[in-house]
């Protein structure tokens, strides 16, 4: 049987999310989401290329920059919006939508990892339309959970 994450229902039409439980304490989750290096290893969507410059672990307020590729490659800025060691870490870019994560310890051995990505703040809603992100996003984002899984439970 091949693992899974779940896709959340939010009640929001521009906030979709997806759920895992890992087998790995939160702060080993936390810290391969707060190396923007290992972004690459969990992405489940293939857009994420390399990190460019910023700092080796994220903090409130960091900016860091990412090489991506959908169809053509681009560099894209994140600014971390939200920080709460072990527990949440957000960032967006300048057309403001947020990615989130959130992890909840269920024991000293395994977490609830949550990915959000919200629209609401979105710059231009057209585009999140035009780009079909709010439909193809929450695969993509139950893909990388399940990457995420396998590389905290091997660390």
């Amino acid at each position: 049987m091949s693992v899974r994450a779940t896709i959340l229902e939010t009640g929001n039409p521009l906030l979709v999310g997806a759920e895992i439980t890992i087998n790995a304490p939160a702060r080993q989750i936390f810290d391969i989401l707060a190396t923007p290096e290992r972004h690459r290893d969990f992405d489940g969507s293939g857009t994420v290329q390399r990190s460019l410059r910023g700092p080796q672990r994220l903090y409130l307020g960091a900016k860091f920059a990412m090489a991506m590729r959908i169809k053509v490659p681009y560099r894209i800025t994140n600014e971390v919006v939200a920080f709460e060691e072990d527990r949440t870490i957000a960032w967006r870019h300048l057309m403001r939508w947020v990615w989130r994560y959130e992890l909840t310890a269920i024991d000293a051995q395994s977490t609830l990892v949550r990915e959000y990505f919200d629209g609401n703040p979105a710059r231009s809603k057209k585009w999140l339309e035009i780009t079909g992100a709010i439909i193809v996003n929450p695969k993509m984002m139950a893909k990388s959970l399940v990457r995420l899984k396998e590389l905290a439970e091997r660390s």
